[in-house]
């Protein structure tokens, strides 16, 4: 990613007869971060690559984003959020973000730019929100990045209602090409309310980036939330934009087998907990979604789970075998799972193993792929991932 003054530069230098791609070489190598100590390396069908680790120590973190000027955002589930500058090293947390509900699966969670950043300094944290009587609730808020800290930050949406426990927060925070941003929230445990309208578990949800509501398929059920966009969710962590068509994309774990690559549709409702391509913890069965034809089925499914976390389809030129590939993160799998699809099948599959939890991974401005590790309850790192000559 260039800013201005560097294109400016660019178009300069070339008119003066230098070579664009030497120009394309010197920014993209001052622009990206540095890599330390290789993990390891792995042999993929597009050729050998190398995992390196940037940062580690990193407290539980969950989530990357990629500043303008090649710096790297990262939260950590406690409740922070840091800055990985180009050369590795790593801030203090930043000031002026919200308290957290930091238990169980709770707390800090995703972090997106808006799409107008350079011009509004705004960016948007989804987190566990501590309620009442030791409830939360998954919630979404913005702030400006000024001189790296938050400013006036404030909480947008949270999801209805309050509910008692640790898991299924969702949490994964996509903006269309149209301006409108997708939150992926998670069933809480609760099964049942994920087939009801009027609350937002289990639920796709679909905002305007001020947090008003768009022209959603539920706008004018007065029995519904407006803010839905799908339902018969379970629990969602991995969500994406496809750059080619402009449809988000999602991998939702399912219970005990079953993870979901679901293509959310507006007003469709996608099953849970009435059918399943997984059963139950207890060994109970769920009928396969096949039973029930009104249900929207999934694209694909997977038994054993990968435990899916973090998704991007790749862009870059540093894996041109990979361009257009859905890219998603595996906990319990510990591995990158590599989607070529074709008219929404999956035509082409690979398993990238790692050897820890894989939380979240971003594209760089440089092409490399950036990586978090998601242990349950340790520290974590954040790795990046470039192809060997």
């Amino acid at each position: 990613m260039r800013n201005d003054k560097a294109i400016g530069s660019i178009r300069y230098l070339t008119r003066l007869g230098v070579a664009l791609s030497a120009v394309i070489m010197s920014y993209s190598t001052s622009a990206q971060i540095q890599g330390g100590e290789q993990v390891q390396s792995i042999m993929t069908e597009a050729g050998p690559i190398s995992v390196q680790t940037v940062v580690d120590g990193l407290d539980q973190p969950w989530a990357l984003a990629f500043l303008p000027d090649g710096r790297l955002l990262v939260t950590e589930r406690v409740g922070n959020l840091r800055i990985i500058q180009r050369d590795g090293t790593l801030s203090e947390p930043v000031r002026g973000t919200p308290d957290v509900f930091a238990k169980g699966q709770g707390g800090l969670m995703d972090v997106a730019l808006d799409p107008n950043f350079e011009q509004n300094q705004l960016i948007y944290l989804s987190f566990a929100a501590p309620g009442p009587d030791g409830k939360a609730a998954t919630a979404l808020g913005r702030g400006r990045l000024v001189n790296d800290q938050l400013e006036d930050f404030q909480v947008i949406f949270r999801q209805e209602p309050w509910i008692e426990g640790p898991y299924h927060f969702g949490n994964r925070i996509v903006f269309d090409d149209e301006g409108h941003l997708f939150l992926t929230l998670g069933e809480r445990f609760q099964f049942d309310p994920a087939q009801d309208l009027s609350n937002t578990l289990g639920k796709v949800v679909r905002l305007n980036p001020d947090g008003s509501i768009p022209d959603n398929p539920f706008v004018n059920d007065p029995k519904a939330n407006p803010a839905i966009w799908s339902y018969g969710h379970r629990n969602i962590e991995a969500a994406a934009i496809d750059p080619d068509t402009g449809k988000l994309w999602v991998v939702e774990m399912g219970p005990l087998g079953g993870d979901e690559l679901n293509q959310p549709e507006a007003g469709r409702n996608y099953g849970w907990p009435v059918v399943s391509w997984g059963i139950h913890y207890n060994g109970d069965d769920i009928p396969d979604p096949p039973t029930r034809p009104e249900f929207a089925d999934a694209i694909a499914h997977y038994s054993p789970v990968i435990s899916p976390s973090g998704m991007v389809f790749y862009t870059g030129d540093r894996f041109p075998k990979w361009q257009g590939n859905a890219l998603i993160g595996g906990l319990s799998s510990q591995d990158v799972v590599r989607l070529a699809m074709d008219d929404n099948e999956v035509v082409n599959e690979e398993r990238i193993p790692l050897p820890e939890r894989i939380r979240d991974l971003e594209q760089g401005p440089d092409g490399n792929i950036y990586i978090v590790t998601g242990p349950k309850e340790e520290q974590g790192s954040v790795w990046k991932m470039t192809p060997l000559k």
